[in-house]
This record gives structure tokens, sequence and C-alpha cells, in this order.
């Protein structure tokens, strides 16, 4: 399932811009605590779409990536309209796992950092090995 025109897969680093919804908020009107795991997410489907591939691909060829662990720490907040730039980088990509370390910044200045490590897994919920093109060697 290698993507056409991307020989130079895997992008191991993407960085997009979010801005901070209303909804994403809470009563103070910052970026609640919970919506940065959330942008983590919206930050690895990204990249892998970068790459010419998509989550939706990869589960219909059988592969789920599930979050086994996650990490974040909160520098400062950000608030409604406020726009972001996420950087994904995969630092790690073996066997069955992909790790991931995330940079949230807000004009020039770091918001918040964090990592996660997925797993894939096939339809089942069974440990199955990364695809050849997913793995970092």
């Amino acid at each position: 399932m290698p993507a056409v025109n991307c020989p130079e897969f895997p992008i191991l680093e993407h960085t997009i811009q979010l801005r901070v919804r209303y909804q994403e908020t809470d009563g103070q009107g910052r970026l609640h605590h919970a919506n940065y795991i959330n942008y983590f997410e919206v930050g690895r489907v990204e990249l892998l779409r970068a790459a010419g591939f998509s989550y939706k691909e990869l589960e219909e060829n059988g592969i789920q990536l599930v979050v086994i662990a996650v990490q974040c720490e909160y520098v400062r907040s950000v608030g409604y309209d406020d726009v972001v730039s996420l950087t994904t980088r995969v630092t790690k990509s073996k066997g069955v796992r992909i790790e991931h370390e995330y940079v949230i910044e807000h004009e020039g200045e770091i918001v918040a950092t964090g990592s996660t490590i997925v797993a894939a897994v096939g339809t089942d919920g069974k440990v199955k090995r990364l695809p050849a093109w997913l793995r970092i060697a």
C-alpha cells in the first residue's frame, strides 16, 4: 500500500496550523487541557496524510493504531481564536510501535510538548507487526 509519488516516505516530521475553536475552550476561554491530546491525534493523522496515506486506508488493510501511552506538558495557555503551530515528529517506529513527539507553539513560544506511543493491532485486537513502509530502519 505504498503511496504514489512519495519516494521519501516515511516523512518523519510535519507541521500544521490549528485555530482554537470556541467549543475547545474551558470556562476561562483557554484551550481545555484534554484538547491538547486531541490535537496530537490530528497531528498524527495529518503527518500520515502528508506522506500520501490515510488512517482510513490503514484500517481498510486490517491495521489499527491504538494509543498505549500519552504524555503532555503544559507550558502556557492559549485561548479562543488563537492560531497554534503543531509539529508532529516520529522518533521511533519498529516492531509493533510508533513513537511520536509533539510541540505546540503560539507566536514563536512553546505552549505544550508531548509524546505518544501507538501500537498496531489487527481487526481482531491482537498485536500486529507494522507494515515495512511504516517502519524506520
